[in-house]
């Protein structure tokens, strides 16, 4: 489970548009990303956008559309995918193929009985992610001229130490899990903004992108880093369930109080009477030390600049293979030719 810093980001976090980073290079989760398209682009029961041969291709649509819109403002998107998971997150892995089944069946029954915004509810929360999805993700953007990394493990964490080394200019998640792996600014709704309905009510909201500098963060709650991190922890994180009943308050009152790991473990084990699910120190070094693929400057600068759009690629992909509009395609795919050529001629000086 993502870690929950929601009410303390509140406060400083600060509504932007488009305009406000363009120009800047941004490393996107992927996997977070394609993850909100399979679970908003969906028909009105919650059905996904699939094509002739039913493969689902909601994350397709997202992609291609959203990232030209990125493109139009001037941003360059670099996609971080996630590679092999650490141990200590296969229980959270488990635990929500569990949530997906459940929320499978509850779609299904939904449906069944007439009940669309159950059921579309429902469906969004049965979004899983798989190789397939992946594979064709990646093949999208190779044919778009999108550079992507493929990182050794959590993709949020190759994307902070991207925004660490000034690589690029932040990191672009819907989870805080990045605040914890250090990356100092955040964009919340980057890929997801515009008109959205909320869930069983008919009213709808403008989605904009947020920011959040992780300096504000800290200075707003008077911790460090590493005290956000057994912040995190006392709540829970993907690689620990934290301290039953401990929300952001009482978390945040305890690392104030005992200061640091040692403390903070004393404290539980005395006030609580519990332990951490898994060894604390393992998981602040997770934190603290990511596993990373260590790129260069000059490496990065050749990643984001030696990507060129094949239109021919790009509609073969979309309209051949998995049945899109010719048309609309074909239009987009024209624009990301432009807008690539241009970008092309700029340095990564020009762009961070």
């Amino acid at each position: 489970m993502a870690v929950e810093l929601g009410k303390l980001v509140s406060e400083v976090k600060e509504q932007i548009d488009f305009s406000d980073i363009g120009g800047k290079t941004i490393a996107i989760d992927a996997y977070n990303t394609i993850y909100q398209f399979l679970s908003i682009i969906r028909q009105p029961d919650g059905t996904p956008l699939v094509d002739s041969k039913n493969r689902v291709t909601s994350h397709l649509s997202g992609l291609l559309y959203r990232t030209v819109n990125l493109l139009e403002y001037r941003i360059t998107p670099v996609f971080v995918f996630d590679g092999m998971p650490p141990l200590l997150k296969r229980r959270t892995l488990e635990a929500r193929a569990n949530r997906r089944e459940e929320a499978h069946r509850a779609w299904e029954a939904a449906k069944a009985a007439g009940q669309i915004e159950e059921a579309r509810m429902r469906a969004m929360a049965s979004t899983r992610i798989t190789k397939e999805v992946v594979d064709g993700a990646k093949a999208l953007l190779t044919a778009m001229g999108i550079p992507y990394i493929q990182a050794p493990s959590e993709g949020e964490a190759q994307a902070a130490v991207m925004v660490s080394k000034g690589l690029v200019y932040a990191s672009a998640s819907q989870d805080y899990d990045s605040f914890l792996f250090g990356a100092g600014i955040v964009i919340r709704n980057l890929t997801i903004s515009g008109r959205r309905k909320l869930p069983n009510k008919n009213v709808y909201i403008d989605v904009k992108p947020e920011r959040v500098s992780l300096d504000r963060l800290l200075q707003s709650v008077g911790i460090s880093r590493n005290q956000l991190i057994l912040l995190g922890m006392l709540m829970g994180t993907d690689f620990n369930t934290g301290i039953d009943k401990v929300g952001p308050k009482t978390a945040l009152k305890i690392v104030r109080e005992c200061g640091d790991l040692d403390g903070v473990v004393k404290y539980v084990t005395e006030k609580y009477n519990t332990q951490f699910d898994s060894d604390p120190r393992e998981v602040e070094q997770l934190f603290m030390n990511p596993e990373h693929a260590d790129i260069s400057a000059q490496q990065f600068e050749r990643l984001v600049n030696s990507g060129k759009s094949d239109k021919a690629a790009i509609v073969r992909f979309m309209c051949d293979e998995h049945d899109f509009s010719v048309d609309r395609v074909t239009k987009v795919a024209d624009k990301l030719a432009e807008l690539r050529g241009v970008k092309g001629q700029k340095g990564i000086s020009g762009w961070i």
